[in-house]
């Protein structure tokens, strides 16, 4: 791996870019949260909306499908728009979804406001990347997405403890309430806060190209892209699987109290927040991206094939999660890095989109698939399953990193 020790600045973004990070970051944070809200709320749910539980499945499903068909169009629309404009409604989209469950107890209305919710979830991950892409300047790129990252993870584990903790103290709406009203204020700010973070890297690209090319439209789906967006896929079949099924497994399997498979989920998940912020250094410190990648999931890999063969105890469960959670952080800014490298100039929202594709698909077959092994009784297979889906990621790292060293 090559190792560049001069080329990581201290700081992921300049005085002058810091503004647009945390504006991009905020909104990153809403849209795990959103992500979250049903996820973390869903004992209570059933009762709630007058439905069981395979109710609340479909409208999580609707969600994912709805996000999977926007997400590439979203990425053209931030391109012909602006993305910060995209970006804006897609909060107020988001917030005004779950401003609705908050005063109505109609499954119908939760089915629309799912519906919403997903056009609103498709526009993030095509808006942020674009804005950080032609706003933060390339030798801190690799921090700033893990910056942006992070920010999205944090999303996802504060999730349960704020919104069950509101639904505890003040009820169901109000933390449907909660929900809608943060994405509000997130886009209140970027309504009200200059816009920051003009176009540095893309002019000082072009300059370095010698002029100014204009955005492709076409011959966008190429390999790298398709092969980035089963990357994607894979990831969400993994550790998605992990985040949504451990639990259960830890519990019905391993004989682990409640209490404790939830402490060792909440210890993934925040390892994997630290793991993000780590990586992103390393991001900046090496072309290999692919490697870097390959590496920390492998271990990730180990790490859920061990739990798969062996019965641990709920403090050996906890700190083999945590570790987890680390490395399969660690690999996102370098992740995001292969699919910037993989965008032409000035198509990076229109590519991010595309390949983001890859973790509806993956909402779609995951929890079905990793249900069926929870019913069925194989408990330990979450891992198992979990430990191949990494392995195949690890491959087409591989493959990504000898196709970008040819290109």
């Amino acid at each position: 791996m090559t190792i560049r020790p001069d080329s990581a600045p201290a700081l992921a973004a300049t005085p002058s870019e810091m503004p647009l990070l945390v504006q991009v970051s905020l909104a990153h944070l809403v849209s795990h949260l959103h992500i979250m809200t049903l996820p973390a709320l869903l004992p209570l749910l059933p009762a709630h909306f007058g439905t069981t539980f395979v109710g609340i499945g479909f409208a999580l499903t609707v969600f994912n499908l709805v996000s999977l068909l926007v997400q590439t169009p979203m990425g053209f629309i931030s391109d012909r728009f602006g993305a910060r404009r995209v970006l804006i409604g897609g909060l107020l989209l988001g917030g005004a979804s779950f401003m609705l469950l908050a005063v109505t107890q109609s499954y119908a209305a939760l089915i629309v406001a799912m519906a919403a919710a997903g056009i609103a979830n498709g526009v993030y991950h095509p808006a942020d990347y674009a804005l950080l892409a032609n706003g933060i300047d390339g030798k801190r790129m690799g921090r700033a997405f893990s910056i942006h990252t992070f920010a999205g993870y944090l999303g996802t584990a504060i999730a349960p403890v704020l919104l069950l903790g509101t639904a505890a103290f003040a009820g169901l709406p109000q933390a449907f309430a909660v929900a809608g009203l943060i994405a509000f204020a997130v886009a209140l700010l970027l309504i009200l806060a200059p816009a920051a973070g003009a176009m540095p890297r893309k002019v000082a690209r072009s300059a370095a190209e010698g002029g100014a090319p204009a955005p492709r439209r076409t011959g966008l789906v190429t390999g790298a892209v398709v092969s980035l967006t089963i990357m994607f896929a894979l990831l969400s079949l993994s550790t998605g699987g992990i985040q949504s099924f451990s639990v259960s497994a830890l519990v019905a399997g391993y004989g682990i109290d409640l209490p404790s498979a939830n402490a060792a989920l909440t210890a993934f998940l925040f390892a994997s927040a630290a793991g993000v912020l780590a990586g992103g250094g390393l991001a900046d410190r090496t072309a290999r991206h692919g490697m870097v990648a390959a590496g920390a999931f492998l271990a990730t890999a180990a790490i859920s094939l061990t739990l798969a063969l062996t019965s641990p105890s709920a403090l050996v469960a906890l700190l083999l999660l945590g570790l987890a959670g680390f490395l399969s952080g660690i690999i996102t800014p370098s992740r995001d890095m292969m699919v910037r490298a993989a965008a032409p100039p000035g198509a990076e929202g229109i590519v991010f989109g595309m390949v983001s594709t890859g973790f509806n698909i993956g909402g779609l077959v995951g929890p079905l698939l990793y249900a069926a092994l929870l019913d069925s009784g194989a408990n330990r297979m979450i891992f198992a399953v979990a430990a191949c889906f990494m392995v195949a990621t690890v491959l087409l790292a591989l493959v990504q990193e000898r196709r970008s060293s040819a290109t």
